[in-house]
Order: structure tokens, then C-alpha cells, then sequence
């Protein structure tokens, strides 16, 4: 099933958005079991996370929690009540798959069962390297030092007055 709206000039003339794009177009496309089981999404701080879903009637083994590839896919198998006479039926006991996308550098830190309800907890762990920082004036390897130009000559470190005259 298309979406409603066309992504491929967006695919031209982009480079390795590719992920995003197809994840518009799936969520665009709508799942059959998109309600089951209901969840909740919480911003513990700005770089906190926390997945809540409703998950009664499912003991610890019957839940599978993964991560792979910047998704996190929960799903819950749960055998057949026998010998069980059921004269209403009203908790969903049915089998499901939750998956849910994971912007980069977001790290599942754990999981836990309690009261019927799944708590994930994720961090957002930005690499020393990809974190702004300042860089001083003044700093540099080179600063206020010589330059070898190549066949012997050497530039003089100019200062802003001799970079304005020749401006």
C-alpha cells in the first residue's frame, strides 16, 4: 500500500535518509495490530527514556525484548489457558509485535515486569567525538609559529593588522 504522499524526489536528492523515508511510508501505511498492546512513551529528561506498555496477563518468559539496527522490537507469545471454562473473556491474550524505531546513539539500558505493566528504560550516549566544543582562539599546533611553504620559504604568522592591509 502507497502512502498518501511521494517521497522519491525526496530520495533523489537526498543521501542516506533512506531509513527515514521508509519509516514515514510505514507508519503512513497503518498496521492491523497497531492498538495491542497500548503503550506509553515518556521523556524522563533530556536524554532519558522510557516505554511503558500494558502487558497483563504476561509472565517474564513469555516476553521478548530486542534491539537491532536502531529498532526495538517487544513481543509476547502466550500459550492456551486448557482445562479453563471461560464464561467471559475480556483480557486480550492474543500473541503481539511491537516494534518501535530508535534514533541514533539511543542504547537500551534495561527492562523490567511489574504489576502488568513493561518498563524499558534507554539513554541517549552521544560520542565524546559528535558533542559540540569550543575551540580557543589562539590554541593551535602552529599558533604564532613559522609556516614552511615548500621550497624553502617560510610564511610569517600574520597578525590582524598585516591581514587587513592586504585585504
Amino acid at each position: 500500500m502507497r502512502s498518501a504522499f511521494d517521497f522519491a524526489p525526496f530520495r533523489r536528492s537526498t543521501i542516506g535518509f533512506d531509513r527515514l523515508f521508509d519509516m514515514l511510508e510505514n507508519s503512513a501505511s497503518g498496521q492491523g495490530n497497531e492498538g495491542y498492546p497500548p503503550f506509553d512513551l515518556i521523556a524522563l529528561d533530556d536524554n532519558h527514556y522510557r516505554i511503558n506498555l500494558a502487558v497483563a496477563g504476561f509472565n517474564r518468559d513469555q516476553i521478548e525484548i530486542t534491539a537491532h539496527q536502531n529498532q526495538l522490537i517487544v513481543s509476547g507469545q502466550r500459550g492456551e489457558d486448557e482445562g479453563i471454562d471461560y464464561i467471559h473473556r475480556g483480557i486480550a491474550t492474543r500473541s503481539f509485535e511491537r516494534r518501535f524505531g530508535l534514533a541514533d546513539h539511543i542504547k537500551v539500558t534495561g527492562a523490567d515486569l511489574r504489576d502488568g505493566l513493561l518498563q524499558i528504560d534507554m539513554v541517549r550516549e552521544i560520542p565524546e567525538a559528535m558533542k559540540p566544543r569550543k575551540i580557543e582562539l589562539g590554541t593551535g599546533e602552529k599558533a604564532g609559529q613559522q609556516i614552511e611553504l615548500g621550497a624553502g620559504k617560510k610564511a610569517e604568522p600574520q597578525t590582524e593588522a598585516k591581514k587587513l592591509e592586504t585585504a
